[in-house]
Protein backbone atom coordinates (compact mmCIF):
# COMPACT_ATOMS: atom_id res chain seq x y z
CA UNK A 1 0.00 0.00 0.00
CA UNK A 2 2.26 2.63 -1.36
CA UNK A 3 -0.33 5.64 -1.48
CA UNK A 4 -1.07 8.79 0.12
CA UNK A 5 -3.03 8.55 3.40
CA UNK A 6 -5.62 10.45 2.62
CA UNK A 7 -6.61 7.86 0.03
CA UNK A 8 -8.17 4.16 0.67
CA UNK A 9 -10.90 3.14 3.22
CA UNK A 10 -9.86 3.54 6.66
CA UNK A 11 -10.56 -0.54 7.01
CA UNK A 12 -7.65 -0.58 4.23
CA UNK A 13 -5.36 1.92 6.26
CA UNK A 14 -6.11 -0.37 9.34
CA UNK A 15 -4.59 -3.68 7.71
CA UNK A 16 -2.01 -1.70 6.58
CA UNK A 17 -0.70 -0.48 9.83
CA UNK A 18 -1.51 -3.90 11.63
CA UNK A 19 0.50 -5.13 8.80
CA UNK A 20 3.81 -3.12 8.81
CA UNK A 21 3.84 -2.58 12.82
CA UNK A 22 3.44 -6.16 13.73
CA UNK A 23 6.46 -6.87 11.27
CA UNK A 24 9.58 -7.92 12.36
CA UNK A 25 11.53 -5.63 9.72
CA UNK A 26 9.30 -2.73 11.64
CA UNK A 27 9.88 -4.05 15.35
CA UNK A 28 13.65 -4.95 14.62
CA UNK A 29 14.19 -1.41 12.94
CA UNK A 30 15.80 -2.44 9.85
CA UNK A 31 16.39 -0.88 6.64
CA UNK A 32 16.18 2.41 8.40
CA UNK A 33 20.23 3.38 7.51
CA UNK A 34 20.80 5.83 10.11
CA UNK A 35 17.71 7.52 10.84
CA UNK A 36 15.63 7.34 13.73
CA UNK A 37 12.87 4.76 13.95
CA UNK A 38 10.42 7.71 13.79
CA UNK A 39 7.30 6.77 11.56
CA UNK A 40 4.58 10.11 10.57
CA UNK A 41 1.02 7.87 10.36
CA UNK A 42 -1.01 11.06 8.71
CA UNK A 43 -4.36 11.16 8.50
CA UNK A 44 -7.01 13.67 7.37
CA UNK A 45 -8.62 15.82 10.17
CA UNK A 46 -12.19 14.85 9.00
CA UNK A 47 -11.18 11.57 10.16
CA UNK A 48 -10.18 11.93 13.54
CA UNK A 49 -13.02 9.96 15.20
CA UNK A 50 -12.34 7.00 12.92
CA UNK A 51 -8.50 7.23 13.45
CA UNK A 52 -9.28 7.28 17.15
CA UNK A 53 -10.97 3.92 16.92
CA UNK A 54 -8.40 2.52 14.84
CA UNK A 55 -5.61 3.48 17.69
CA UNK A 56 -8.00 1.41 19.87
CA UNK A 57 -9.01 -1.66 17.56
CA UNK A 58 -4.56 -2.03 16.87
CA UNK A 59 -3.23 -1.48 20.00
CA UNK A 60 -5.80 -4.37 21.40
CA UNK A 61 -5.38 -6.86 17.71
CA UNK A 62 -1.22 -5.90 18.49
CA UNK A 63 -1.05 -6.88 21.88
CA UNK A 64 -3.64 -10.02 21.04
CA UNK A 65 0.14 -11.39 18.80
CA UNK A 66 2.16 -10.34 21.41
CA UNK A 67 3.31 -6.79 20.39
CA UNK A 68 3.33 -4.37 23.53
CA UNK A 69 2.09 -0.61 22.56
CA UNK A 70 2.34 2.02 25.06
CA UNK A 71 0.55 4.77 24.26
CA UNK A 72 0.81 8.53 25.13
CA UNK A 73 -1.76 10.99 24.33
CA UNK A 74 0.69 14.47 24.62
CA UNK A 75 -3.22 16.49 25.82
CA UNK A 76 -3.66 13.83 28.64
CA UNK A 77 0.51 13.89 29.66
CA UNK A 78 0.20 17.73 29.43
CA UNK A 79 -2.56 17.86 31.74
CA UNK A 80 -0.41 15.14 34.34
CA UNK A 81 2.69 17.79 34.14
CA UNK A 82 0.78 20.55 34.83
CA UNK A 83 -0.61 18.57 37.73
CA UNK A 84 2.38 16.88 38.85
CA UNK A 85 3.99 20.82 39.10
CA UNK A 86 0.93 21.69 41.15
CA UNK A 87 -0.15 24.33 38.79
CA UNK A 88 -3.01 23.28 36.76
CA UNK A 89 -5.49 25.62 38.67
CA UNK A 90 -3.22 28.67 38.35
CA UNK A 91 -3.30 28.02 34.74
CA UNK A 92 -6.69 27.62 34.65
CA UNK A 93 -7.48 30.73 36.64
CA UNK A 94 -4.97 32.85 34.58
CA UNK A 95 -6.29 32.17 31.08
CA UNK A 96 -9.65 34.65 31.37
CA UNK A 97 -7.04 37.51 32.38
CA UNK A 98 -4.50 37.11 29.59
CA UNK A 99 -4.57 37.37 25.53
CA UNK A 100 -4.25 34.02 23.69
CA UNK A 101 -0.79 35.07 23.02
CA UNK A 102 0.07 35.37 26.57
CA UNK A 103 -1.72 32.30 27.62
CA UNK A 104 -0.23 30.23 24.76
CA UNK A 105 3.65 31.54 25.93
CA UNK A 106 3.14 30.72 29.13
CA UNK A 107 1.87 26.81 28.53
CA UNK A 108 4.79 26.72 26.06
CA UNK A 109 7.04 27.59 28.98
CA UNK A 110 5.81 25.53 31.93
CA UNK A 111 5.11 22.44 28.76
CA UNK A 112 8.85 22.99 27.29
CA UNK A 113 9.25 19.63 25.59
CA UNK A 114 13.05 19.83 26.30
CA UNK A 115 12.64 20.96 29.81
CA UNK A 116 9.60 18.87 31.06
CA UNK A 117 7.93 17.30 27.75
CA UNK A 118 10.70 14.71 27.16
CA UNK A 119 11.82 13.53 30.81
CA UNK A 120 7.55 12.81 31.17
CA UNK A 121 7.73 10.74 27.77
CA UNK A 122 11.31 9.25 29.03
CA UNK A 123 10.06 8.05 32.87
CA UNK A 124 7.10 6.34 31.32
CA UNK A 125 9.20 4.79 28.39
CA UNK A 126 11.48 3.39 31.56
CA UNK A 127 8.24 2.14 33.52
CA UNK A 128 6.72 -0.14 31.06
CA UNK A 129 8.24 -2.97 28.72
CA UNK A 130 7.05 -2.13 25.80
CA UNK A 131 7.69 -2.60 21.74
CA UNK A 132 6.27 -0.03 20.02
CA UNK A 133 5.18 4.02 21.43
CA UNK A 134 2.48 5.37 19.94
CA UNK A 135 2.30 8.95 20.15
CA UNK A 136 -1.39 10.82 19.45
CA UNK A 137 -3.43 13.88 20.23
CA UNK A 138 -1.03 16.06 18.18
CA UNK A 139 -3.72 18.26 17.01
CA UNK A 140 -4.77 18.90 20.88
CA UNK A 141 -1.91 20.24 21.83
CA UNK A 142 -1.27 22.96 19.06
CA UNK A 143 -0.23 25.31 18.84
CA UNK A 144 1.67 25.31 22.34
CA UNK A 145 2.91 22.28 21.99
CA UNK A 146 4.70 21.73 17.92
CA UNK A 147 5.17 18.28 16.80
CA UNK A 148 8.26 18.78 15.56
CA UNK A 149 9.63 20.18 18.22
CA UNK A 150 8.68 16.72 20.35
CA UNK A 151 10.45 14.65 17.65
CA UNK A 152 13.76 16.74 17.39
CA UNK A 153 13.95 16.21 21.19
CA UNK A 154 12.23 12.64 21.52
CA UNK A 155 15.59 11.69 19.36
CA UNK A 156 18.14 10.64 21.67
CA UNK A 157 15.23 9.30 23.98
CA UNK A 158 13.16 6.94 21.64
CA UNK A 159 15.88 5.28 19.70
CA UNK A 160 15.30 2.01 20.72
CA UNK A 161 12.17 1.38 19.70
CA UNK A 162 9.57 2.34 17.02
CA UNK A 163 7.65 5.45 17.86
CA UNK A 164 4.39 6.45 15.46
CA UNK A 165 3.35 9.33 15.63
CA UNK A 166 -0.82 10.00 14.62
CA UNK A 167 -1.07 12.98 12.87
CA UNK A 168 -4.17 15.07 11.96
CA UNK A 169 -2.37 16.37 8.80
CA UNK A 170 0.06 16.28 5.73
CA UNK A 171 3.35 14.66 5.89
CA UNK A 172 5.16 15.74 2.31
CA UNK A 173 8.14 15.22 0.90
CA UNK A 174 9.39 17.29 -2.56
CA UNK A 175 12.52 18.58 -3.80
CA UNK A 176 11.34 21.83 -3.92
CA UNK A 177 10.66 22.38 0.15
CA UNK A 178 12.41 19.17 1.33
CA UNK A 179 9.85 17.28 4.22
CA UNK A 180 6.82 19.44 5.91
CA UNK A 181 4.36 18.89 8.63
CA UNK A 182 1.40 20.80 8.05
CA UNK A 183 -1.44 19.40 10.77
CA UNK A 184 -5.01 19.94 10.13
CA UNK A 185 -3.59 20.64 6.09
CA UNK A 186 -3.35 23.91 7.03
CA UNK A 187 -0.87 25.14 9.43
CA UNK A 188 2.50 24.66 8.27
CA UNK A 189 4.44 23.44 11.42
CA UNK A 190 7.66 22.99 10.08
CA UNK A 191 10.29 21.19 8.18
CA UNK A 192 11.22 17.61 9.90
CA UNK A 193 13.20 15.49 7.47
CA UNK A 194 13.94 12.24 9.75
CA UNK A 195 10.51 10.50 10.38
CA UNK A 196 9.18 7.84 7.90
CA UNK A 197 5.47 7.96 6.24
CA UNK A 198 4.11 4.45 7.81
CA UNK A 199 1.96 4.77 4.66
CA UNK A 200 5.12 4.68 2.15
CA UNK A 201 6.32 1.37 4.67
CA UNK A 202 6.26 -2.01 2.89
CA UNK A 203 4.65 -4.69 5.37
Amino acid sequence: MNKDSNTGSMQERFQHLFDVISGQRFLKMQGLGNEVPFFICPYSPQNSVEMSRIQGQLVNRLEQIGVRVLKIDLYDLSIEILKGRDILEQIIEIESSVSKEEFGELLQGVLDPEAHLIPAIAAKLASIDFDVLFLTGVGKVFPYIRSHNVLNNLQSTAKDKPTVMFFPGAYTHSLESGASLDLFCRFHDDKYYRAFNIFHCEA
